[in-house]
């Protein structure tokens, strides 16, 4: 089988649950000594670091290469069987789990959940929880020990490549859905981990490319998702970065894993590099804070295809020559025993070759995608007294359904946060030797056709398909229907970057088009009656068709169950109530980078702290769709706010979100603030919100607290966040640039924050 891994992705683009007992096994004899179990993890750490010998320190910090041992995966440490230390298998789980050995995938049966920024779409806490809960069980039935999904760089650059594998622009929100991911995941005995560490925002030369930013941007924005993420979700694993951070590569840069994510942060977990290439100095490497290397290689001499490597016999000699101090190779080691027994995996270690419940997972990934979609739009028709959505099957007589492969399948993104299909490719790749920046560029489809669950949802209408190859004959079909949906698709993959937002046509994407979608979108539009777009997307999209459309559903790339799924938004059977994660602009170009350079390669944040919705707030830019949006086909008012604060700077919000339409639905209220002129930050900030569930004609209080931390500045004089004096105006709302915002003011004094964890 053709490699689509983690290896393929890299070479061609070169050339918290608690301690479940206290027993343990093997040379582990450390009574417990308290009820503690952060402290009986340290304690049990120590003791058996105490029986390790150097050769066994250092074969637990790396890997041995990619889709190695018994069961393959990205990575591989064998255990030391004497001391009771089991096998650490490590597998690419962004989506569900990527399981391939030499080359070859293995069908496992694993569940494909929808994209990481699918779920940010949803904003609700509960599900990024069972999101990770899911991967993870699935994880630990076939038997690894620790999963690579849980990235969270923030979307600076909507045209990167791993838009879709990110949780969006915000760091609040990306750090608050990232730490319940995690906490999903951990109560599973699988180590989760957050990536890439830090501001790895684009594909394009990402193996030397250099990130430049200043202080306070790379805190309050860059590192502040992190920061969340590892306080709230106490991770077992940090990865970093392939990119420089200021000069430095941030697997090499000791300001990011020791100054910040250790000492300031309190770490306790170990950090690992990405996959080859992360690492090209083994003692800066270690010194500035890298815990294992990955994907590493049993002789440093010979390194892994080719690719050389540093943490095998390179630093046992380090460490003999004094280069690298004993006390670091043994803190590397005590970090892995000590999250291997803080989350109970020592005691109860994964067992190879389980089943995989694939009805619970049909489940979730179903749960997961309904949450997720976004509708951006719902025009009324002409001549219709109802919103074009939701679809009335009983009053429906005619659909045509056009494009997209909807008659097959939905999109999945590409790279390592690809989980292979149940039962192979939907479609046949177009063109499969067509690439983007060296990287093959076929999609892939899972067979969860739209089509025939649109069918299911009308039994008494007629359904057609058109391929949408014929703009013209999706036209004349859509004239004489009721109904016409056009599926709009757009292929992102780890490796490369997208040239533009818009929807590729057969000349931007060859493998995975075969005509012009916006033509085809605009021709059905020009003569349907009810015009409904869905988007399979990886990022945003850019939409010159927007206005002469009645709606327009983003479905992202929605996972194994995305066709129920679809249909059931569609014909209002779940209700929408996803927000947007990102901000879509109007044009490519409303981004604060206007293009990604192929040949520069220091990366400058010259927006500064002005990224995402604020950026276009600062700027005055209108959004195409601003960050937060989303509609329902429900009402909802918000009124009687009022805030007020403690002497600690603790704010907290309260008001009223009443459901005034005629179904049940779920809203996302959201909180921002602005701050002090003088402090100098853009116009707004989200700080907080809630998912509201609420019936019909329901109503209830919604109160927000606020801790000082997300009214902070960093101040880049003292090196800390600082709460400005001043009068800070609260907003609630339905989204960044809702036009109806409650707004209430807090005076709060002056107030220096502490670096404690």
């Amino acid at each position: 089988m053709k490699k689509t891994t983690r290896t393929q992705w890299v070479l061609t683009t070169l050339c918290a649950a608690i301690l479940a007992g206290c027993g343990g096994g093997g040379g582990d004899t450390t009574p417990a000594t308290t009820a503690d179990a952060d402290t009986v993890a340290d304690q049990r750490a120590t003791a058996m670091l105490a029986q390790m010998t150097q050769a066994e320190k250092i074969q637990l910090v790396h890997g041995v290469g990619t889709q190695t041992g018994p069961l393959g995966g990205a990575g591989y440490i064998p255990g030391i069987p004497r001391l009771g230390i089991p096998d650490f298998y490590t597998a690419d789980s962004a989506t569900g789990v990527y399981q391939a050995i030499n080359g070859t995938v293995v069908a496992n049966g694993a569940t494909a959940m929808p994209s990481p920024l699918a779920l940010a779409a949803s904003w609700d806490i509960t599900l990024a929880h069972d999101y990770g809960a899911q991967i993870a069980k699935e994880l630990r039935t076939i038997g690894y020990t620790e999963g690579l999904g849980g990235g969270i760089d923030l979307a600076r650059e909507l045209r990167n490549g791993r838009t879709f594998e990110y949780m969006g622009e915000d760091p609040v929100l990306a750090g608050y859905m990232i730490a319940a991911r995690t906490q999903g995941t951990q109560e599973q005995k699988v180590i989760a981990t957050i990536k890439h560490f830090a501001a790895n925002d684009q594909e394009t030369n990402r193996f030397v490319s250099n990130s430049v930013i200043d202080e306070r941007t790379l805190r309050e924005l860059h590192l502040l998702s992190f920061e969340i993420g590892v306080k709230a979700g106490k991770p077992g694993n940090v990865m970093c970065a392939y990119n420089m951070v200021n000069g430095a590569k941030s697997c090499q840069n000791s300001y990011l894993l020791t100054d910040v994510l250790k000492n300031e942060w309190g770490y306790k977990g170990k950090v690992q590099s990405d996959w080859f290439m992360a690492v090209t100095d083994t003692v800066l490497a270690a010194n500035a804070g890298l815990d294992e290397e990955e994907a590493g290689s049993t002789d440093d001499s010979l390194g892994f295809y080719g690719i050389k490597t540093y943490f095998n016999q390179k630093l046992a000699t380090a460490v003999a020559a004094g280069s690298v101090p004993q006390s670091r190779l043994d803190d590397m080691v005590f970090r892995r025993l000590r999250t291997l027994y803080r989350l109970g995996i020592m005691d109860s270690p994964a067992t190879l070759g389980g089943t995989i419940d694939q009805a619970a997972g049909d489940k979730a990934s179903h749960d997961a995608a309904v949450q997720s979609m976004v509708l951006l739009k719902n025009a009324t028709p002409a001549g219709s007294t109802t919103a074009a959505l939701p679809l009335d099957s009983s009053a429906i007589h005619s659909i045509v359904v056009i494009g997209g492969h909807a008659d097959v399948g939905v999109m999945a993104g590409g790279g390592s946060a690809l989980t292979p299909p149940r039962d192979g490719n939907a479609v046949t790749c177009l063109q499969p030797n067509a690439a983007v920046a060296g990287v093959t560029s076929c999609a892939t489809y899972y067979k969860s056709s739209p089509l025939d669950a649109i069918k299911a949802k009308a039994p008494n209408a007629t359904v057609t398909y058109f391929d949408g190859s014929d703009a013209a004959a999706a036209a004349n079909a859509a004239a004489a229907a009721d109904v016409a949906i056009v599926f709009g698709t757009q292929f992102e993959t780890e490796g490369g970057d997208l040239a533009s937002l818009s929807l590729p046509d057969n000349a931007a994407d060859p493998a995975n088009q075969a005509y012009d979608q916006n033509a085809l979108i605009s021709a059905v539009a020009a003569s349907a009656k009810r015009s409904i777009v869905v988007l399979e997307s990886g990022t945003a999209v850019t939409m010159p068709w927007v206005n002469n459309v009645h709606a327009v559903l983003e479905a992202w790339y929605p996972g194994l169950q995305g066709g129920p799924a679809i249909a059931d938004i569609l014909f209002g059977t779940v209700n929408p109530s996803g927000k947007l994660p990102i901000t879509f602009p109007v044009n490519d170009t409303d981004q604060p980078q206007k293009a990604i350079s192929s040949t520069d390669l220091n990366v400058v944040y010259s927006e500064g702290l002005q990224m995402g919705y604020r950026w276009y707030d600062a700027q005055n830019i209108q959004p195409l769709f601003p960050f937060g949006h989303g509609l329902s086909y429900t009402t909802f008012q918000y009124s009687a706010m009022s805030s007020k604060a403690d002497a600690s700077g603790n704010v907290s919000v309260t008001f009223t979100l009443k459901n005034t339409g005629k179904v049940a639905g779920a809203e996302v209220a959201q909180l921002y603030v602005a701050l002090p002129a003088a402090a100098g930050e853009p116009p707004r900030r989200l700080v907080s919100w809630q998912k509201v569930q609420l019936p019909a004609g329901g109503s209830k209080q919604i109160t927000m607290a606020v801790p000082p931390e997300r009214m902070a500045i960093w101040d880049t004089t003292l090196h800390q966040w600082h709460v400005p004096a001043g009068t800070f105006t609260l907003y609630a709302g339905a989204s960044s640039r809702d036009t109806n915002m409650l707004t209430s003011t807090q005076a709060l004094a002056d107030k220096v924050l502490p670096l404690t964890h």
